[in-house]
């Protein structure tokens, strides 16, 4: 059997490790395994399923570039564990596992990009000089989309791998979406906007909660949905606290049920300031669900013909205008599309096995 190290931050309900997640349960596990690297020191969401699945999690300190400890953990680790694929999912800080894994001996360096930019706060500077280091330590680049494969690696050749899911689980069901909105306490009366993302910059909560002000003074049946947990949201509850929102905005904070909470939402909202190719638009899309985006977020996420792109550049009321609009449009099953636009788990695990085997390594 061939074990293949994920590197990761943490195994939370986020989208890129939801995405490992998916290969990870689709995979034939009698011919290759994972186990993860992890930068953390708690438990997170998904630690027991990976145990279940016979995966082994290793726990590093905090990534810091500039610290001789980290590196000794890692070089560690490395003389103590062998492996012929490390496989990383740092972005801009893949290089430093990789300098280390290519010390080491380890013969096969994925690096793995999955957003098309960074939060522009002060370790910005120093993430931009380390993606220009990743084609030194890596043998291997991968990217989620052609945004985020040519933002990562300045030209370079890459290979796309798909932020697949497990389309039939997502697919759209009347008889879920009622027992959903029942469990959220939601009537036939209330329309539903939802969006499903961590709290951080990135996904844009503040301008999520002044869209939502926008429409809930025109319609007092909306309910706004978030899915998601993160350092931000204290501050997002506060905003929607102050605008006298709270009883029309349910935090679900991490949810492992996500393909059911889809189900009782009528929009998704998405106005990210950047993204590579978010597997929650995919998720949503599955769903039957029409999608209003932000034009940062790459077209090329789009499978359906119920996904809308608009600029950040327009305010509140405008995107209120075309959530009205979208509430138009009939659910309906949207499985054929994303089997048929590449994004099914069950295909994609395949050709992900098919490139770790293909390598030579293992048992």
């Amino acid at each position: 059997m061939l074990r293949v190290l994920q590197v990761v931050t943490y195994m939370g309900r986020g989208g890129l490790e939801t995405m490992i997640m998916n290969y990870y349960r689709n995979i034939d596990r009698s011919k290759v395994q994972f186990d993860f690297l992890v930068h953390r020191q708690e438990e997170a969401a998904y630690d027991k399923e990976i145990l279940s699945l016979g995966g082994h999690i290793y726990h590093m300190p905090v990534l810091n570039p500039f610290s001789k400890a980290y590196f000794k953990s890692l070089d560690s680790f490395f003389k103590e564990h062998r492996y012929d694929i490390v496989h990383s999912h740092l972005d801009c800080m893949s290089a430093y596992p990789l300098k280390i894994a290519q010390k080491n001996g380890v013969s096969v360096r994925i690096a793995h990009s999955h957003n098309k930019s960074q939060d522009k706060n002060l370790k910005y500077p120093i993430k931009l000089l380390s993606k220009r280091l990743i084609p030194k330590y890596a043998t291997h680049l991968f990217a989620c989309g052609k945004e985020a494969g040519d933002w990562m690696f300045n030209g370079k050749p890459y290979t796309i791998l798909n932020n697949a899911i497990d389309a039939q689980m997502y697919t759209y069901n009347e008889q879920v979406r009622n027992e959903g909105r029942e469990e959220l306490n939601l009537t036939n009366d209330n329309f539903v906007i939802g969006h499903v993302g961590r709290f951080n910059p990135q996904k844009n909560h503040g301008f999520i909660i002044d869209v939502f002000n926008a429409v809930y003074k025109r319609d007092k049946n909306a309910r706004l949905v978030l899915v998601g947990s993160g350092d931000g949201q204290q501050a997002i509850e506060d905003k929607v606290k102050s605008l006298g929102l709270s009883d029309s905005v349910l935090f679900l904070g991490s949810r492992g049920d996500v393909n059911r909470v889809l189900q009782a939402m009528d929009v998704f909202l998405f106005p990210s300031l950047y993204e590579g190719l978010p597997l929650s638009i995919i998720e949503a899309q599955a769903a039957g669900l029409p999608c209003i985006i932000s034009d940062n977020v790459p077209d090329e996420c789009i499978k359906t013909d119920r996904v809308f792109r608009y600029s950040l550049g327009k305010p509140a009321d405008f995107w209120a205008d075309k959530i009205f609009e979208a509430l138009k449009i009939s659910k309906k099953d949207t499985l054929s599309e994303i089997v048929a636009s590449g994004f099914d788990i069950k295909e994609n695990s395949r050709k992900l096995e098919d490139f770790y085997t293909s390598l030579g390594y293992g048992d």
